[in-house]
């Protein structure tokens, strides 16, 4: 039909396949995939860890390979956090009743860094432009991009700083993620948004 079209939360490798076929047909399709599918296995889901449960599900080691490899080649476009906060009740039941989704703000960058650029699968430009560049362009946001008359949102990085995620320092209201105690690289130092500092030295203003 020509219509552009867009595939959310890429988990699987034949998923992956797929689109890197579509593309090479030339169809007008982009991709994105969010943090835990390159990082975690449904290993984590043991214990019916209900901070894993995530929508679609957690996969194999293969389908993370697979996502890995669809970021390197340009098979999967972009980078989203799929922020999804829930309040404890929701996550402290039975594993078949618990909500779905893990909060992104806080781990995104860094795990999105110590994952895919430390190991050499993308270099940190590449990462860059698929967390703000790329997903401005397929959006059509005239965003993320430095430039006099552009909005000014800009984070500030050290990305040699290691550190260990500590659920209990994040800022959003809601703590359920399954990357507590996770050793990462990337630590978020300045973040101005539209020209204002919201964070500075890591602590918010």
């Amino acid at each position: 039909t020509n219509v552009p079209v867009h595939i959310a939360h890429v988990s699987t490798s034949v998923s992956v396949d797929m689109i890197r076929e579509a593309k090479k047909k030339n169809v007008s399709v982009t991709a994105e995939t969010c943090p835990h599918y390159f990082t975690l296995t449904d290993e984590m889901c043991r214990g019916y860890n209900t901070d894993a449960k995530v929508n679609p599900p957690l996969r194999t080691k293969r389908d993370v390979e697979s996502i890995i490899e669809g970021l390197r080649d340009g098979t999967i476009d972009i980078i989203v956090t799929d922020h999804a906060p829930h309040h404890p009740d929701e996550k402290n039941v039975e594993f078949n009743s618990a909500a779905n989704g893990m909060v992104g703000f806080e781990t995104a960058f860094p795990l999105a860094y110590t994952y895919l650029v430390k190991p050499g699968h993308l270099s940190l430009p590449d990462l860059v432009n698929k967390m703000t560049l790329k997903p401005s362009q397929i959006l059509g946001l005239g965003r993320g991009t430095i430039e006099v008359g552009k909005p000014a949102d800009i984070t500030v990085i050290d990305t040699e700083s290691e550190y260990e995620i500590d659920i209990s320092k994040f800022r959003s209201k809601s703590h359920n993620s399954p990357f507590n105690g996770f050793k990462v690289f990337g630590k978020i130092c300045h973040v101005a948004v539209n020209g204002k500092f919201i964070i500075k030295d890591g602590e918010s203003l």
